[in-house]
């Protein structure tokens, strides 16, 4: 049963959304907690591209970055809006990495968490200002809003997702090491 609020499906502190993808980010797994939370069934998402839980509150200049960055063979922590299959949303923190055999890659896994309260709060403000800045000039726009946001910050993208994750070292080892025990 999912806890839900103003239309916000409140994820649980101590369970994690998985999901692979293949290198064009069609799915090919997922667990029964992304399928809780989501709405929809493995079935339902398994063979669909992972934009199918795009919120379009979401700037798409992060996506872009997201995939410049994955196609680096980098990975990447985002603040990640979703939506669900009923149209309801949730917030997390994204930690999507490049899956690899032998040096070549094969796909992507995202290992997501319930993303803080104060982060959220900070970070859709500056969502919001990208998604408007996209309408009026396009990701050009957006991403021009981005760097400057960034640079007035002193931070770079990763210092300010670090920085809203509070403790995001901390969060980051958890995580690498759940990966581990999951062997993903």
């Amino acid at each position: 049963m999912r806890e839900i609020k103003n239309g916000e499906v409140i994820l649980q502190s101590r369970k994690y959304i998985t999901s692979k993808t293949d290198l064009s980010g069609h799915i090919t797994y997922t667990n029964d907690y992304f399928c809780s939370v989501s709405g929809y069934s493995k079935d339902e998402l398994i063979g669909k591209n992972h934009n199918i839980i795009r919120h379009p509150d979401m700037p798409k200049i992060i996506f872009k970055f997201m995939w410049e960055r994955l196609n680096r063979g980098q990975g990447i922590y985002a603040y990640v809006k979703n939506s669900t299959k009923d149209g309801l949303y949730y917030w997390v923190i994204a930690d999507v990495e490049v899956v690899a055999k032998k040096g070549k890659k094969m796909g992507y896994y995202s290992f997501r968490s319930k993303a803080n309260q104060k982060g959220i709060e900070q970070i859709a403000k500056v969502y919001e200002l990208l998604c408007e800045k996209e309408r009026e000039g396009g990701m050009a726009l957006s991403a021009e809003t981005l760097n400057k946001f960034l640079a007035n910050k002193n931070m770079s993208y990763d210092d300010y997702i670090n920085h809203l994750m509070e403790g995001g070292g901390k969060l980051k080892i958890w995580y690498s090491f759940l990966k581990k025990l999951l062997s993903f």
